[in-house]
C-alpha cells in the first residue's frame, strides 16, 4: 500500500496528506472564493459591518457634487470618459474588499494561473523514489508526498496572501484608488468613510473637510484612469507583469517544500519542518509576493511605478487646487496626506508588489517632482496633455526630465506608411 492510500493507518500524518492530496486532486475548495472569504475576514476583522448612516449617504452625496463641479474645472475633463456623472457611495471595509477583489479579479486571476498541463511545478529533489516507501528515501517516501502537497497548495496558499494583502488594504484606503490601478468601469465611486473619519482624527483635521478633499483626490484618480488610453495602456502591462508573475509562483512551492522536508540538509535525518520559517511565511504578507518581481518583469514593474507615481501626482494635485477654493485646511490635508502615503503600513506596501509597484517615498517624490516640473515650464493646462492620446504617457527616463516630456510631445507624429 503506498503512503497516499489514505487507508494507511500506520502514519496517521501520512494518511492525512494522503487525504488531502485526493481532496485537492478532485473537488477542491474554490480558491476564488477562499481568497474573497479570507480577504472580506481580514478586512472587517471577522465582525459584521453596519450599515451606512442614510445621512452620511446624503452628505456625501451633496459634498461629491460640489468636487466634482470643481474637479472638472480643474482638470478641463469629465469625470468619465462618457460625460455621466459619478454616484460618490460611502462604503464599509467589508464592501470595500468584495469589489476590489472583483474589479481587479482578471490580473489576479492571471497571477494565480496554474503552470501547464503536464508539468511538474516543482521538481523532486535528485534521488528521490517518488512514494516508493521502499525505495532509497530514508523517510519512507514521506518527503516527496510532502513535496507534492507543497506543489498543489502553492496555489492556494498565494490566493491566501492575495486575500491578506486586499484586507490589510481595505483597512486604511480612503477611497476606491489606494493604488493607481483601474477599476471595472461603473457609474459609482467608493469612499471608506470609516477611514476617512480616522484619518481625520488622526490628523486633527475636521471630517467634513477631510471627505470633500478625498472626494477630490478620488474623482481626479477616476478621472484619469477611466480615460481610455491611460486605463487600456496600464491593463496591457498589468496583465503582462501577472503572466510573468505566474511562473515565478511555482517558487512558493518549492519555498514550502523546502521548509516542510528539509530538503537541503542531511536526508538521513529525515522529513524535518522549519516551524518558525514556515510561521513567518503565513504571517508576512510580503512574504511571497515580494519574490514574484522576476528579473524579465522588471522593466515592466518600472513602466507601471513610473505611469503610477504620475497618476498619483497628478490627483494630489488637483486636490490641493480644489481644496485650496473649497476648504480651510487645505493646506494640512495635503501635508497630512502625503505623510500618510509615504507611511505606508504593511498592506499598502504587499499590495504594491503584488501589482508590481515601487511606492516608497523615493519614487512618490519622483511623481511630485514631475507634476511640479510640468507646471513650472508651461503652467496646469499641459499637465492635461499627459492622458491623451497614449503616446504622451511619460517613459520612465521622462518621468526623471519632464522637460524631455514636453519637447517630445510637442514634436510632429511621424504619419504610418501606407502598405
Amino acid at each position: 500500500m503506498t503512503p497516499s492510500d489514505p487507508g494507511d493507518a500506520g502514519n496517521p500524518f501520512q494518511s492525512l496528506l494522503g487525504d488531502l492530496m485526493n481532496m485537492l486532486g478532485s473537488n477542491g475548495p474554490d480558491q476564488w472564493e477562499m481568497t474573497r472569504s479570507f480577504a472580506l475576514n481580514v478586512a472587517t476583522g471577522g465582525t459584521p459591518e453596519s450599515n451606512v448612516e442614510p445621512l452620511q449617504r446624503i452628505q456625501v452625496e451633496q459634498l461629491s457634487r460640489v468636487a466634482e463641479l470643481n474637479v472638472m474645472e480643474a482638470t478641463g475633463m469629465p469625470v468619465t470618459p462618457d460625460g455621466r456623472r459619478l454616484t460618490c457611495v460611502p462604503v464599509g471595509r467589508g464592501d470595500w474588499t468584495v469589489r476590489a477583489l472583483e474589479s481587479w479579479r482578471p490580473v489576479l486571476s492571471a497571477l494565480a494561473a496554474p503552470p501547464p498541463a503536464g508539468t511538474d511545478p516543482v521538481p523532486a529533489p535528485a534521488g528521490s523514489s517518488g512514494l516508493d516507501p521502499l525505495g532509497d528515501d530514508p523517510t519512507g517516501g514521506m518527503a516527496a508526498m510532502l513535496g507534492q502537497w507543497a506543489s498543489a497548495i502553492g496555489p492556494m496558499f498565494l490566493g491566501l496572501q492575495v486575500g491578506s494583502v486586499v484586507g490589510h488594504l481595505a483597512q486604511r484606503t480612503l477611497g476606491q484608488y489606494p493604488l493607481a490601478v483601474p477599476w471595472a468601469p461603473s457609474d459609482e465611486l467608493l469612499l471608506v468613510t470609516a477611514n476617512i473619519a480616522e484619518f481625520a482624527s488622526d490628523w486633527s483635521l475636521p471630517e467634513e473637510e477631510a471627505l470633500l478633499w478625498v472626494c477630490a483626490r478620488e474623482l481626479a484618480s477616476n478621472t484619469v484612469l477611466s480615460r481610455p488610453a491611460v486605463r487600456g495602456h496600464l491593463e496591457e502591462l498589468l496583465l503582462a507583469l501577472a503572466v510573468s508573475q505566474a511562473a515565478a509562483q511555482q517558487d512558493v512551492a518549492g519555498k514550502l517544500r523546502g521548509l516542510m522536508t528539509g530538503e537541503g540538509g542531511d536526508p538521513m535525518l529525515g522529513a524535518g519542518m522549519d516551524l518558525e520559517s514556515l510561521q513567518g511565511m503565513f504571517g508576512d504578507p510580503e512574504a511571497l509576493l515580494g519574490d514574484l518581481l522576476t528579473p524579465e518583469s522588471r522593466r515592466t514593474s518600472d513602466q507601471l511605478t513610473s505611469l503610477a507615481v504620475v497618476v498619483d501626482a497628478y490627483a494630489d494635485h488637483i486636490a490641493t487646487q480644489v481644496g485650496g477654493r473649497l476648504v480651510g485646511s487645505h493646506a494640512q490635508l495635503a501635508e497630512a496626506w502625503y505623510r500618510r502615503r509615504t507611511e505606508r503600513g504593511k498592506g499598502e506596501e504587499a499590495a504594491g508588489a503584488l501589482f508590481g509597484l515601487d511606492l516608497d517615498q523615493p519614487q512618490v517624490d519622483r511623481g511630485r517632482a514631475f507634476v511640479a516640473g510640468v507646471v513650472e515650464r508651461a503652467g496646469d493646462g499641459a499637465l492635461a496633455r499627459l492622458w491623451e492620446p497614449v503616446r504622451n504617457l511619460p517613459t520612465p527616463a521622462e518621468v526623471d526630465a519632464p522637460g524631455l516630456w514636453l519637447e517630445r510631445i510637442d514634436l510632429p507624429q511621424l504619419d504610418t506608411p501606407a502598405d
